[in-house]
């Protein structure tokens, strides 16, 4: 029996949808570089892909960043929230819109490098799920020992065996989304996609992805109102799953 064909040996026709979705937030110095990698690597992975951007009332020029290349680029779709309704609102929208087999998210703030999808592609057949954990991860040493405690907390809750929970680089079958409810409207989302999934007995698999500093823009996870609210949403997403029974996948 041979083996099966790697990522890179199946033709384009035969390969799932893919949508690749980032949430945007005042990032009008990054988009242009996002767009044109996110179009040359959807053409490289994919034959038949689609971006969503997501604008979650960016007061900056994202906006008309956006409707300039959606209309050079009818792979590109965009959406608008009128105000700013935070990163988990966003990346819900996103989600929820995206219309791939495949369904990959990312930040847009350029800290990853987007022809490394290649290395999470390589794993769907097998799994439901593939995240991407930065090795090693750049960031100033606050935000890593917030993140370290982060994580800490969530294994002691869900014991959730991700090393790089918060890692926005993640790709999903359709059915992982279509089969879990999402609630979250700030930074706790990557950790309800995980715990959710898991909790449904989803697979998933962790890769090393490259990571690097956010060269624009400003970074707002480690604000305290953001910390406060992820929080909150943790503690109730505890709650709830221990007075429900696990939801099993089909």
């Amino acid at each position: 029996m041979s083996a099966a064909p790697t990522l890179a040996e199946t033709p384009l026709c035969d390969r799932p949808r893919l949508s690749l979705v980032f949430p945007v937030f005042d990032e009008q110095d990054n988009l242009g570089a996002l767009l044109e990698t996110a179009l040359r690597t959807g053409s490289q992975l994919a034959g038949d892909f689609e971006i969503v951007v997501v604008d979650d009332g960016s007061r900056d020029g994202s906006a008309a960043i956006l409707d300039t290349w959606r209309r050079a680029h009818p792979r590109i779709r965009t959406l608008r929230h009128s105000t700013n309704r935070g990163y988990g609102a966003a990346l819900r929208s996103g989600l929820s819109s995206a219309r791939g087999e495949l369904v990959f998210f990312s930040d847009a703030d350029l800290q990853f490098d987007l022809a490394e999808l290649s290395k999470l592609l390589e794993h769907t057949d097998a799994f439901d799920i593939v995240a991407g954990y930065r090795s090693p991860r750049r960031d100033p040493w606050p935000r890593r020992l917030i993140a370290w405690t982060w994580g800490a907390l969530v294994r002691a809750l869900f014991d959730l065996p991700v090393r790089d929970i918060d890692c926005a680089f993640k790709v999903f079958h359709r059915r992982v989304l279509a089969s879990i409810p999402l609630a979250s409207l700030g930074a706790f989302i990557n950790t309800e996609i995980l715990v959710r999934a898991r909790s449904a007995e989803f697979r998933i698999h962790q890769v090393p992805v490259s990571h690097r500093r956010r060269r624009h823009g400003r970074q707002s996870g480690a604000r305290p109102r953001v910390i406060l609210r992820a929080l909150y949403e943790l503690f109730s997403l505890q709650r709830e799953l221990r007075h429900s029974p696990p939801r099993r996948t089909s």
